[in-house]
């Protein structure tokens, strides 16, 4: 019972990031998932794998895994890179690639 302390990225369906601030704490399945023959949906008998806990900060998450003794994972996020482009490197001559109508 493994649980993951992890910011989540954005999706690739927003431009912002909305939804981004905050920490998870999600636990590692720990049965697996199977298909049920009669109507086809995927089920699992863990029930953990369906909790999912929204924290502030990373501090809140990991204080509420020590007070209730769950071994935990912290993840931490990728630093964003951000690459300043402007409309006019489009057209520009010396492009790496060559611009074709």
């Amino acid at each position: 019972m493994l649980a993951r302390i992890y910011k989540p990225a954005k999706t690739a369906m927003q431009s912002g990031r909305g939804n981004t601030k905050e920490w998870l704490l999600e636990y590692d399945a720990e049965a697996a998932r199977r298909i049920e023959p009669v109507m086809g949906w995927t089920s699992s008998s863990d029930m953990r794998s369906q909790l999912r806990l929204r924290f502030e900060s990373k501090e809140d998450a990991v204080q509420y895994c020590q007070r209730r003794k769950i071994p935990y994972k912290v993840v931490e996020p990728q630093e964003r890179r951000l690459h300043k482009k402007a409309y006019a490197d489009n057209f520009r001559y010396n492009r790496a690639q060559t611009w074709t109508h």
